[in-house]
């Protein structure tokens, strides 16, 4: 549905009047901000690798490197149950959770830009800390600063992109966030294929983690702050000039003028987080804050990420061969989200949550009925079973890397009203961080004790999570971002909690041009 075909609280309808090229300054702005996801990407593909290195496990996990040597050739689920190498991998995700609130606050007052150089600074410090490491407990310090910045990152990175992009394209430039993800993971994983033989290489790996905060850093002093930010800030001639130079034209005084009307309903909040809670943003909060974030995670996709040369390891792949079949299914994932960033503004975000979770929930029952008839006999797994598995992860990687994985940070960040976007943004991460974490702690001790069933568990949360994108979410493709909240007012469900009292004609005019 066109954007066109919304009007506005008062009757106008405003957003068939958007005009807008695509200009250098444009691309430059999305282009570095996408760069944060960047930081998220290089340490979700680094760090599964480097848990599973002989000389990183023989200096800090040393029963955990005995155990993998003695039975080296052989499957066994339990070969990395370890609870303080797993929290090696979550405690970043605990300190990103903790540090979004402080995000929200900083985002709303001083601007998206402020959170992402923040976030650059103290992604660089950990990446610092733990190249350096000694001991266990510099690496948990290390990993927090991390996470401190990851959470700042992924709080303002979402919003800025899809503020900053025009309505008919955001779905593609919100996916550039999702896009340097995939390829931080992806250059991570070459990265720990270079280093892995090495006795230093674990620190090399670590370390340069700095490259892409640095980036981000040097890059964003140059930013431009979003015309949203600047107008909620008070800086209306600013906004405007911004604006203009964003959209290539000096016609922008529908979309302009949307903003002010926006701004002006948030500076009548005084609390974001307690206006979430209101009947209105029902669907917001359930959806956008709840739902989309933690169900992203319960897929089952991080584990792989995390975990993939130490999933392939268990399944009997040597050190090598593990890290390059890890590699093999970021590909996948790069591959998957240039797919969803060509056709998610035709054919939708519901159509690509919908089909490929289809196609997760077949390769997650694959991989169970493999892993239950072929694995866990102490045996090396044959080379035709392997390379199946590989395969049918590769086709799972591909479904989420076009639904999930992009859409799970789209849709949440075009989905809040200015109002409440940064406290909204900031339960998103919360969220997502909580059970990032939760999965990242449980996924090897439960790999060990519920085994191929695992797989199956996965499977049965990613068709309940269909459902639920299946009756709640409205597709929300080419539709203004200021204009979102009109969609909860003729959805079958959500607009008993959403319809005005007294605004019953503007619903009648929707559904007559719809």
């Amino acid at each position: 549905m066109a954007g066109g075909g919304f009007v506005d609280g008062h009757g106008g309808a405003r957003a068939e009047h958007y005009e807008y090229k695509i200009t250098w300054y444009f691309v430059f702005a999305c282009i570095v901000a996408a760069l944060g996801g960047s930081l998220f990407g290089y340490d979700l593909g680094v760090s599964g690798g480097v848990t599973s290195m002989d000389h990183f496990l023989k200096e800090f996990f040393h029963e955990v490197y005995k155990r993998k040597h003695e039975r080296l050739k052989e499957t066994d689920y339990c070969k990395y149950d370890n609870q303080i190498l797993t929290l090696f991998t979550s405690s970043l995700y605990f300190a990103a959770l903790l540090s979004t609130f402080a995000a929200s606050h900083v985002t709303r007052n001083k601007g998206r830009r402020a959170s992402i150089l923040f976030g650059a600074v103290s992604f660089f410090v950990g990446a610092i800390l733990n190249a350096s490491a000694q001991n266990i407990a510099m690496l948990i310090v290390g990993r927090c600063f991390l996470g401190v910045g990851i959470g700042f990152g992924n709080q303002a990175v979402p919003l800025y992109l899809s503020e900053m992009a025009p309505a008919k394209i955001r779905g593609a430039v919100n996916q550039l966030f999702q896009l340097t993800t995939c390829l931080g993971i992806f250059i991570a994983n070459f990265i720990n294929n270079a280093t892995e033989k090495y006795k230093w290489g674990w620190r090399l790996s670590l370390g340069l983690a700095t490259v892409p905060a640095t980036l981000m850093f040097v890059g964003g002093l140059f930013l431009p702050e979003t015309p949203n930010s600047l107008v909620e800030q008070g800086r209306l001639d600013e906004g405007r000039k911004v604006l203009e130079r964003v959209r290539g034209t000096t016609k922008v005084e529908a979309e302009f003028q949307d903003l002010v009307e926006a701004s002006e309903a948030a500076k009548a909040i005084k609390h974001p987080f307690r206006n979430l809670l209101q009947r209105k943003n029902r669907p917001q909060l359930v959806i956008g804050a709840l739902g989309i974030p933690a169900f992203q995670q319960l897929t089952g996709m991080n584990s792989v990420l995390f975990y993939a040369p130490v999933i392939f390891q268990s399944l009997g792949f040597g050190s090598g061969a593990a890290l390059w079949s890890s590699t093999i299914t970021t590909g996948a994932l790069v591959l998957a989200t240039l797919i969803s960033m060509a056709f998610v503004d035709r054919f939708g975000r519901r159509f690509f949550f919908l089909e490929a979770g289809f196609e997760m929930i077949c390769c997650m029952v694959a991989v169970a009925v493999t892993l239950a008839l072929k694995f866990g006999q102490g045996e090396e797994l044959p080379k035709g079973i392997g390379i199946f598995l590989v395969v049918v992860i590769s086709l799972f990687v591909l479904g989420y890397g076009r639904s999930w994985g992009p859409l799970g940070w789209l849709v949440p960040s075009e989905i809040f009203p200015l109002e409440t976007r940064s406290a909204g943004q900031s339960i998103v991460v919360c969220v997502n961080m909580f059970f990032t974490a939760l999965v990242a702690q449980c996924f090897l001790v439960s790999l060990c004790h519920l085994k191929y069933g695992i797989f199956l568990l996965f499977g049965g949360l990613i068709v309940v999570m269909s459902i639920f994108i299946f009756f709640l979410l409205p597709e929300t493709k080419q539709v203004p971002i200021e204009e979102i909240h009109l969609l909860w007012q003729r959805h079958w469900f959500w607009k008993r909690y959403c319809i005005p009292e007294d605004e019953p004609q503007v619903v009648r005019k929707l559904e007559n041009q719809v």
